[in-house]
């Protein structure tokens, strides 16, 4: 889910654009977007959504 103000995934921080090209990063393009997540939901003032648990 996407804040509309933010431009920013609620649960992991990433744009869409980001999202759409993961598959094609390298893994060194991904640690560094990663390492980038938990200031970049800080400053946009994002609490990291968590899932929600699985029905039995």
């Amino acid at each position: 889910m996407m804040d509309p103000r933010t431009k920013l995934c609620f649960g992991c921080g990433r744009t869409l654009p980001e999202i759409a090209r993961w598959h094609k990063m390298d893994r060194t393009e991904r640690l560094s977007v990663m390492a980038s997540l938990p200031a970049r939901m800080a400053e946009a003032g994002l609490e990291r959504m968590e899932p929600r648990p699985k029905r039995a």
